[in-house]
């Protein structure tokens, strides 16, 4: 029976087998024809039609491509607009940024064969210029043409070399102007060292509507044009060129030559720059690289001076003038000084100068000299006057002048540094500072002493008294002291206790302050608590809590008959007890000090 099965399975395995190979034949079949219709209908060959797909499918062909395509791209849209241009420059400075910041020497190193010829260049031009200037200034500069000169540059404003410069000056081209000439819209323009350039565009306006006016009145054709314009020391030279115009702006006579390098410039701007030149529609970006042969047109030459060397003519007059110069310095000088010392001795107060003459070679100096005034010798030294030159005679006198009346007041009272006196024209001596309680009074006795020099009348009265100020700021770090207490006792909070140590220093330096001053200083102690509880319960706690510093101020053997207590309860509260603190800081001890005769 299992045989029977066996065979029968094995039988039907064929069978769907031979069904599936029928199939694959048929799909085979189909896929052969549709091929076949595809060719007939679209024209395209299998193998040409698998290429293509293989194209598609893999961006390596894509990429081969378009690297062959890529610079005949490139160079035909750079021919129609500079939009690529544009488009490149973000890329190009990003790159540019990292590759800085990757490593700064790779671009050093590329710019470096670039950056030191052009550096050493402008500094070899910058440094020509100087030098011809300062050559021709000086070589002009003892000729009695340079008087001349020299008149000429203060009248016009200008500086003696830049007026040299334009009267040796043979020939100069200083502006080059290149000209569309169908539009007369300037496409370059270049302007020598210091020279003041006009508006280009109004310049090239004028040329064009010059050669047009002439043109159109003359008859003449299109193929010719205005050459030269003169005007004062100005000469305009014109080169013609088929579609635009040079033109040079030269002062002074310029040889013939000078044309032949306006027509090499022209014939090799037009070589160069033709294209760019037929399509110029304003923008004169793609002609900067023509500057060059602009630079070439900027000539100059100025004429040499002839010079006659008298050698020992000129350094016998050079001799001369530095003898007589050497000598009018040293005079002049010890003349300033002598005058200066002598101005500065009349300026001080307490000298009085009656006589100041230079007498065999020495300065000679009179007059009165208070012995409280400004030592004559350290003044020679400020003047810088030799001191073996100069002879003093001094009268001694009593100077009336207020500065000196301070310094002899000064002196008497043998004021301090915090003590400040000035005396008014009136004869007021007015003390302003701060002194120590000895010293005011020991001023007051003096006051006689000060009527005798010349001192009116003596006042201190906004003079601070030391002793007192530290008396009432002993007073004020007391009053500001509080000493909190735990609710419902006498015990004080932690931390308290040590106030109570500083308490008592600063209350013993108020009453050894006070005895000095001949003050009597009291020291009230009043309890403070809450307003929780009972009225007279907090009467009698506020008492004890009073007590308590009381008796612990007298152990620290300050006399009792300092002390006095007060029991407000919850009479005085600092705050309004909305929070717990508000409790908490009301139950206290304050202090007030109580001292007769102390101004507040």
């Amino acid at each position: 029976m299992s045989d029977k099965n066996g065979n029968r399975l094995a039988e039907e395995s064929l069978n769907n087998k031979h069904i599936e190979d029928n199939n694959a034949a048929n799909e085979l079949d189909e896929l052969s024809e549709l091929n076949e219709l595809r060719s007939l209908l679209l024209g395209i060959e299998e193998p040409k039609l698998h290429r293509f797909y293989e194209k598609l499918d893999n961006p390596q062909v894509d990429a081969e491509d378009v690297s062959q395509m890529l610079p005949e791209a490139v160079v035909l849209r750079t021919m129609q607009d500079d939009n690529l241009s544009e488009a490149f420059v973000p890329t190009v400075e990003q790159a540019i940024q990292s590759s800085i910041k990757k490593d700064i020497n790779v671009l050093s190193e590329a710019i470096f064969p670039i950056i030191g010829p052009a550096t050493r260049k402008a500094i070899a031009t910058a440094l020509d210029e100087m030098m011809q200037s300062f050559n021709y200034a000086l070589e002009h500069s003892l000729s009695l043409q340079s008087l001349k000169w020299r008149i000429e540059a203060k009248q016009t404003g200008k500086s003696f070399a830049e007026v040299v410069l334009l009267r040796t000056l043979i020939y100069r081209v200083e502006q080059v102007f290149l000209i569309d000439k169908n539009s007369g819209l300037i496409i370059q323009h270049l302007v020598a060292s210091k020279v003041a350039a006009q508006d280009p565009s109004l310049v090239s306006a004028m040329l064009t509507a010059i050669q047009d006016f002439v043109k159109d009145s003359f008859n003449v054709t299109n193929h010719e044009g205005l050459n030269t314009l003169e005007f004062g020391e100005l000469t305009i030279w014109i080169e013609q060129a088929p579609k635009s115009v040079l033109a040079g702006i030269i002062r002074g006579n310029a040889p013939e030559d000078l044309r032949i390098i306006f027509q090499n410039a022209i014939e090799k701007i037009h070589l160069k720059f033709g294209r760019e030149i037929n399509n110029f529609s304003g923008d004169t970006k793609p002609f900067e690289a023509s500057k060059p042969y602009l630079e070439a047109c900027l000539e100059s030459h100025y004429e040499t001076p002839s010079q006659n060397k008298y050698f020992y003519t000129w350094v016998f007059i050079g001799i001369l003038t530095l003898a007589l110069g050497s000598w009018g310095f040293f005079t002049i000088r010890g003349n300033k000084r002598w005058g200066s010392y002598v101005q500065s001795l009349r300026e001080q107060p307490g000298i009085v100068v009656t006589k100041a003459e230079k007498r065999n070679g020495k300065y000679l100096i009179a007059g009165m000299r208070d012995p409280l005034a400004k030592e004559p010798n350290t003044l020679i030294k400020a003047s810088k006057l030799n001191p073996k030159a100069v002879v003093h005679q001094w009268k001694p006198f009593i100077s009336l002048d207020r500065k000196i009346a301070i310094k002899r007041a000064s002196k008497l009272l043998d004021k301090p540094q915090t003590v400040d006196l000035t005396l008014d024209e009136s004869g007021i001596l007015q003390a302003t500072g701060s002194a120590s309680s000895q010293w005011i009074q020991s001023a007051r006795d003096k006051k006689p002493s000060l009527y005798i020099i010349g001192i009116a009348e003596y006042q201190d009265e906004k003079l601070k008294d030391l002793d007192i100020d530290q008396l009432n700021t002993y007073k004020k770090e007391i009053e500001e002291t509080i000493l909190l207490f735990k609710r419902g006792t006498t015990q004080l909070l932690p931390g308290e206790a040590e106030k109570l140590d500083k308490l008592s220093s600063k209350l013993q330096n108020l009453i050894d302050a006070g005895k000095a001053l001949n003050k009597q200083v009291q020291l009230e102690i009043a309890g403070h608590t809450d307003t929780e509880g009972d009225e007279k319960v907090n009467i009698k706690l506020s008492q004890n809590r009073a007590q308590k510093i009381f008796i612990y101020l007298q152990s620290q053997g300050i006399n009792r008959n300092n002390f006095s207590t007060k029991a407000f309860g919850a009479q005085k509260t600092l705050r309004s007890e909305s929070t717990p603190e508000d409790k908490k800081i009301n139950r206290r001890v304050s202090f007030k000090v109580i001292i007769d005769d102390v101004v507040q």
